[in-house]
């Protein structure tokens, strides 16, 4: 019997009502034969509600307490799935992270899986069961709760079809697969059938909101079969696998982008050894994610660093490199927290020379100044102000006919 892992967000079990239409395409997917496990998100808009909850009680709530009170979201809805598949005449069997297990390390809010004990789970599919686990979630050594960060539910289901070694791994959205870019931003974006894990790792690191990075990392390391389909329409979705040398690639595959960026410049650094990781060390201490990173050296034997982290991490960061800036006797720190990064992705750039010039161009024509760059071997990122974000988007697409059926 073939084995499928299904993963269901917010927006798909946002109501009674939906999780009851979940119920019945889960039904009729085990009523084939097949086995199936699920992996659920909380209700669209819980945890936003009982973060706010924490926030009324501690202005910086404690993180451990926060992992105890948002892993309640997806059990709620863990339970409610399994009645309405009971309901139907389903047999089925809800699980948290930590009754399944999934162990993971013990740092909290942003907790990474190690291993995961499939006993139980295996044991239930042979019985005919349905199997619902919690998403997002885990138990450390000492049993304490632990949540995997936004997005974690991704990297649940991955992670249990690899250990399950599942057939593929569906997840299910409020979209019906990976676009060219967001077609809220560009109403001419068009489905991808397939991807590569490469080309998707990128635009999930780069801000495509459809798959969380780990959940992409786990199902490339474990070739893990990935879709992303549709809970409302019926589809084939995209497809996520390798990438298979006869394939006829496209130039670029994609455009990523990221609202949630901010730049921080320390200017003035004496240009020394060892700078870097001063001024680096103490950022990545406080668990804060540092991206893009540019380096300037003048003539007078100082340096400018400048580097971009999560908007939501600007202000901390900003704090620090205050205290840097102090103990290195540089000259000052300024900061940008209206910027956001565009990215254009592809496999197909490897053998192709004058993409970051056609960018570049098509950029400056729209009268758009790049305040950063970054590459990679298939992929070019820029940060731009805001303000330019949908205009840049629509432009590029264009350029490398991303609007064109393949």
């Amino acid at each position: 019997m073939a084995v499928f892992v299904y993963k269901f967000g917010g927006t798909s079990v946002g109501t009674v009502e939906r999780i009851k239409v979940v119920a019945e395409k889960i039904k009729k997917a085990r009523d084939q034969g097949d086995h199936i496990v699920v992996v659920v998100s909380a209700m669209s808009g819980e945890t936003n509600r009982l973060t706010g909850l924490a926030e009324e009680i501690q202005f910086h709530p404690n993180s451990r307490e926060m992992d105890v009170l948002l892993s309640t979201g997806e059990q709620v809805t863990m339970a409610l799935l399994s009645m309405a598949l009971h309901e139907l005449g389903c047999s089925a069997c809800s699980y948290t992270g930590g009754q399944v297990k999934i162990l993971t390390d013990n740092t909290h809010t942003k907790a990474r899986i190690r291993e995961i004990d499939d006993l139980k789970i295996k044991q239930d599919l042979e019985k005919g069961r349905v199997v619902v686990v919690a998403g997002f979630q885990g138990v450390d050594e000492y049993g304490n709760i632990t949540t995997l960060g936004r997005g974690g539910s991704d990297t649940t289901a991955v992670a249990l079809a690899a250990a399950l070694k599942a057939d593929e791994c569906h997840i299910y959205t409020d979209v019906d697969g990976v676009y060219t870019t967001d077609p809220r931003v560009e109403p001419k974006a068009r489905k991808l059938d397939k991807i590569t894990f490469e080309e998707m790792l990128e635009m999930a690191s780069l801000g495509s909101k459809v798959l969380q990075i780990r959940a992409v990392e786990f199902a490339g390391k474990y070739n893990v079969a990935l879709r992303v389909l549709s809970s409302f329409k019926e589809g084939k979705g995209t497809l996520i696998t390798y990438e298979e040398s006869e394939m006829e690639r496209a130039l670029i595959s994609g455009i990523a982008f990221n609202r949630d960026e901010a730049k921080l410049t320390i200017a003035g650094v004496p240009d020394l050894p060892g700078v870097a990781s001063k001024i680096l060390c103490p950022v990545a201490d406080e668990n804060i994610e540092i991206d893009m990173i540019i380096q300037n050296i003048a003539d007078d034997a100082t340096t400018d660093f400048t580097f971009t982290v999560h908007r939501n991490d600007y202000q901390k960061t900003k704090n620090i490199l205050e205290t840097v800036c102090s103990e290195l006797n540089a000259k000052h720190v300024t900061g940008d927290d209206s910027i956001v990064k565009i990215s254009i992705v592809g496999v197909g750039m490897r053998s192709h020379a004058g993409i970051a010039s056609t960018m570049f161009k098509v950029l400056a024509d729209e009268g758009i100044n790049i305040r950063m760059i970054s590459t990679s071997e298939i992929k070019i990122s820029v940060v731009v102000d805001e303000k330019y974000l949908e205009l840049a988007v629509r432009a590029l697409h264009k350029a490398f006919g991303l609007d064109k059926e393949e």
